[in-house]
């Protein structure tokens, strides 16, 4: 059961996760990631369509006819009359990704026309390429802040008019994501009122046309984007040297209904641009719209889902991976956390071929932060118990035991307690009360100390636990709560170091008190009951039962400096002893007298 302030705290970090998920899905701060992540994952090469052709201007052709710049239109011309030499073998579409806006010399600006027209009479539709200039309106606020109000078309730089009057235009834009790569493309612009088609979707209409089939356009958004997917890479397509195919190398017949697109597949053309499905390596812009075609005929086009939903979706699952993972461990919140962004990703990859494009990287990243966090936390949370424990511990129980024992593994302070076989010591100042009466209490506080200072070094010094004080006497447990090698053997040593330093320190009071100590104590062994005794707010670690009344009782019977031992501690120990045995001796609280032996040296 989670406290008021657990709970608050538990609900605002719920608040957070759900502000944060919004935050990032809606503002798209990590587009870019997001986009690298999809690229990888969508962004596949497969077969690409045969009936796609591309005659390039490539280094071979323009080492035979020069730099382009110096072309007659002439060698386009004979181009668009090869390919269309025979009806029966004549392509669906020509697409010419070149722009030829102003005129140039009379005689082959009316030979690529009039061969454009030869075409079209054929029933074969040649696209030719047009550029749209875009413009950025800017405005200054009152303050003199300049913001972008708006793009829109500014110009479009159409074929030469005797061409135009021949050709399907479509404006052959290349429309670069923010980081510079191609990954979308448009359906339609409009100029002075004029829709005209891309470049991509003009030669599309004219291969349906062509082939009788119904031209399906895809989904777009904001303005007639849509997104797509690539099915090659730079060579996906036959590419055929343009000087091959006019040298008569390749025959016109391989071009039969084939879309034929030519244009710049050389260096230096300036045409190439960096697309997703190859990175590092630019991809010429005639191979961009082959893609582009191809996803338009196979469907491969895909377009945003709603923002909205798909970020209330988001953080439905953040919040309840939240409530789940900050009630179970490690191990199955990892698990869960997998499981979620699996499902994220088989989800985008769903909606993917639906034609719907969904952020995949906001929901992963929130997840692993809430990990995060519950681990952080949760690690936290833990070593401050651990430490409360191992404080805890070390008040009474020799330091170095603690030290070792917290390497080795996991333990709690919990209420219970458990059955252990142990050695009980109790050792008491002879005579503290009536010499306590005639100092001061600065000085009687002094004195305990010093007992207590030598009780407690000797009992840590043999691996002991203090269990408690009990005025001017010391309990001490051992075998309890960790296991103790030759437990009754250090519980006697424990006895010897007490009756060896008291000598010292009756030495040392007497010097600064005028006053002497002594002890008595006894020392036991057998099962008793072990562990933390009280409530949650305010427990004690102990033992009880009847060996730790024993060792009290052979503690009361002792003289000043005698240490008392029963018969079970000396049928353990009597090897490494030299005792003296008192014999059978009653105890208060027994019925039956226990045999009881001093000890006199310890081996």
């Amino acid at each position: 059961m989670k406290s008021k302030r657990e709970r608050i705290l538990f609900v605002a970090v719920a608040v957070i996760i759900a502000l944060a998920t919004f935050g990032l899905s809606v503002s798209n701060v990590l587009y870019s990631f997001d986009k690298i992540f999809s690229d990888a994952l969508y962004q596949v090469p497969s077969s690409t369509n045969t009936s796609i052709k591309i005659i390039a201007i490539d280094e071979e052709t323009l080492a035979e006819y020069g730099k382009y710049e110096d072309w007659s239109r002439q060698i386009p011309a004979d181009l668009i009359n090869l390919l269309t030499e025979d009806e029966n073998f004549a392509p669906a579409a020509i697409g010419l990704d070149v722009l030829y806006v102003s005129e140039t010399d009379e005689e082959s600006d009316d030979a690529l026309a009039t061969a454009c027209k030869n075409a079209a009479d054929m029933g074969v539709t040649v696209v030719s390429a047009a550029n749209v200039v875009y413009k950025t309106d800017v405005t200054k606020s009152a303050d003199g802040t300049l913001s972008v109000d708006k793009e829109h078309v500014d110009l479009v730089e159409m074929p030469y008019e005797k061409m135009r009057e021949n050709v399907t235009v479509g404006f052959a834009n290349a429309m670069q994501d923010v980081d510079g790569y191609i990954r979308y493309a448009k359906t339609t612009e409009t100029y002075e009122g004029e829709i005209i088609d891309s470049f991509p979707v003009a030669i599309y209409k004219a291969y349906c046309d062509k082939n009788g089939i119904e031209a399906n356009l895809p989904k777009t958004y904001g303005s007639n984007l849509f997104g797509f997917t690539y099915s090659g890479k730079s060579g996906g397509y036959e590419v055929l040297s343009l000087s091959e195919v006019l040298n008569g190398n390749v025959s016109s017949k391989a071009f039969a209904n084939s879309i034929v697109l030519f244009g710049a597949y050389a260096p230096g053309m300036g045409d190439a641009y960096n697309v997703p499905v190859q990175k590092g390596v630019q991809m010429y812009g005639v191979e961009i719209h082959a893609n582009v075609i191809e996803a338009i005929m196979e469907g491969k086009t895909n377009v945003p889902v709603n923002t909205l939903l798909v970020t209330l979706i988001f953080i439905i699952i953040a919040i309840i991976f939240y409530v789940i993972c900050d009630n179970v461990k490690i191990v199955p919140a990892t698990v869960l956390l997998i499981a979620f962004i699996v499902l994220d990703l088989l989800c985008g990859k769903l909606l993917h071929m639906k034609g719907l494009n969904m952020n995949l990287i906001v929901l992963p990243i929130i997840l692993i932060a809430v990990y995060a966090y519950l681990l952080v936390t949760g690690y936290l949370v833990e070593w401050l118990k651990r430490r409360q424990t191992i404080d805890a511990f070390k008040k009474y129980v020799a330091p170095q035991v603690v030290d070792e024992i917290s390497k080795k593994g996991e333990f709690n302070i919990v209420l219970g307690g458990e059955n252990r076989d142990i050695a009980v010591l109790f050792v008491d100042i002879r005579g503290f009360t009536p010499m306590s009466e005639g100092l001061e209490p600065e000085q009687v506080v002094s004195i305990l100390n010093e007992y207590l200072s030598l009780t407690t070094n000797s009992i840590f010094k043999n691996n002991g636990t203090l269990d408690k004080f009990v005025g001017d006497a010391t309990m001490a447990v051992f075998n309890a709560p960790f296991d103790l090698d030759d437990y009754v053997y250090r519980a006697v040593c424990t006895a010897r170091d007490i009756a060896s330093g008291s000598d010292e320190l009756e030495k040392k009071l007497m010097e600064r008190f005028g006053k002497s100590v002594s002890f008595g104590i006894g020392v036991n062994c057998g099962p008793a009951v072990v562990g933390n005794i009280g409530c949650e707010f305010r427990m004690d670690y102990t033992a009880i039962g009847d060996t730790v009344n024993t060792a009290a009782r052979l503690e009361a019977n002792a003289k000043r400096g005698q240490i008392l031992i029963s018969d079970k501690v000396y049928e353990r120990v009597k090897d490494r002893l030299k005792v003296t045995p008192i014999g059978a001796i009653p105890l208060k609280g027994k019925s039956n007298e226990v045999f009881v032996y001093q000890v006199d040296e310890v081996l």
